[in-house]
């Protein structure tokens, strides 16, 4: 095994956008070909959108975006920005009607560390879209789905820290 950069894995481009002042963002993965990717879910309000295809046990095609973003289940309209942004590029599974590209999004709880009023929405999902084509990179720490990030609510907000968005590939 050997330790990669995230954005040395093949014909997979990044996007993140952020709010600085909310404290909430976007970071989009996509892959126009498709990819197989799995899922875990933990914790008991999963803020999540059509992860249930990357169930190993139903017959799903591969996807075509991950969403990452803030703003617990009010930043589930992210995933709206990226669809439309991959329609506009013909990117989705050929249904004979029409191309769908498959989307999937989870979201962490950001609200308390910015503006609660402030979300990702379409609009900042179809931001990070176009950056994934047009400026792809990835940065670890408060970017992105990141900004918001925090640990430790469970033992009470008073012991909450901040903390980010971060990667660890292999190549195998």
């Amino acid at each position: 095994m050997e330790n990669i950069g995230i954005t040395e894995i093949k014909d997979i481009c990044i996007g993140q956008v952020e709010n600085r002042e909310a404290g909430t963002g976007v970071t989009v993965l996509i892959c126009e070909k498709g990819m197989l990717a799995g899922l875990d879910v933990r914790g008991g309000g999963p803020a999540s959108r059509d992860t249930q295809i990357l169930n190993p046990l139903t017959n799903t095609h591969p996807i075509h975006a991950i969403v990452l973003a803030g703003g617990s289940a009010f930043g589930l309209g992210a995933a709206d920005g990226v669809m439309k942004y991959l329609e506009e590029k013909g990117i989705g599974y050929d249904t004979g009607i029409a191309k769908i590209p498959l989307v999937v999004q989870s979201d962490i709880y950001d609200l308390s560390v910015g503006r609660s009023d402030i979300r990702p929405d379409r609009e900042m999902g179809y931001a990070a879209a176009e950056k994934a084509f047009m400026d792809p990179g990835f940065q670890s720490g408060n970017y992105g789905a990141g900004c918001g990030a925090s640990i430790g609510k469970i033992a009470g907000m008073e012991r909450a820290m901040k903390s980010g968005i971060g990667s660890y590939p292999l190549r195998i």
